[in-house]
C-alpha cells in the first residue's frame, strides 16, 4: 500500500505523466506501468485527497483583506482577498464594482465557510456607500450580527 500511495502522492503533486512517475519506482526494481498507475490514481487518488483534508490545520483567527484594482481584458476590476495569520488565502473574490455589497459578499461567505476571527486586519480600506462611508469593520460587524 505504501508503494501505492506514494506513486498516487508523486502524480498529483509533481508535474509528472503516468510514463514519469513509472520510472522512478522502476529505478528501485519496482516494476509498475503506466496503466496501474493511471488505475491506481483514478481508484485511490480521492481516498488519498480526502486524508489529507481531514488532516488540514484549522485556519487562523487573525484576517488580513485587502483589495486591488486591476485590469481584466481592459476593463477595471477589483480584487479581494483574504488572507489568515498562516498565509492560507481564505477566499478571493473579483468583481467590476467597488461597492459595499462587494465586502458583505467576501464577508458573508468566509463567515459561512470559516468561524469568526479575532481580529481582522485591512490596509485602511473603505468603502463609499452614497455619501456615506462605510469601513470594512463596520460591513464585517453587520454581516456578524445577521448570521447571529
Amino acid at each position: 500500500m505504501i508503494i501505492i500511495q506514494h506513486a498516487v502522492w508523486l502524480y498529483h503533486r509533481f508535474p509528472l505523466s503516468y510514463r514519469d512517475v513509472q520510472e522512478l519506482p522502476h529505478q528501485r526494481g519496482i516494476q509498475v506501468s503506466h496503466e496501474t498507475l493511471r488505475e491506481w490514481c483514478i481508484k485511490f487518488g480521492s481516498l488519498f485527497a480526502e486524508g489529507l483534508r481531514q488532516r488540514e490545520p484549522r485556519r487562523g483567527s487573525r484576517w488580513s483583506l485587502d483589495e486591488v484594482c486591476t485590469t481584466v481584458d481592459g476593463v477595471r476590476h477589483w480584487l479581494w482577498r483574504a488572507v489568515d495569520e498562516h498565509g492560507f488565502v481564505l477566499d478571493i473574490l473579483l468583481q467590476r464594482h467597488r461597492d459595499t455589497e462587494a465586502a458583505k459578499t467576501l464577508l458573508t461567505r468566509l463567515m459561512g465557510e470559516y468561524d469568526v476571527p479575532e481580529v481582522i486586519h485591512t490596509d485602511q480600506l473603505y468603502e463609499t456607500a452614497g455619501d456615506e462611508p462605510c469601513t470594512l469593520v463596520q460591513v464585517f460587524q453587520t454581516c456578524a450580527v445577521t448570521k447571529n
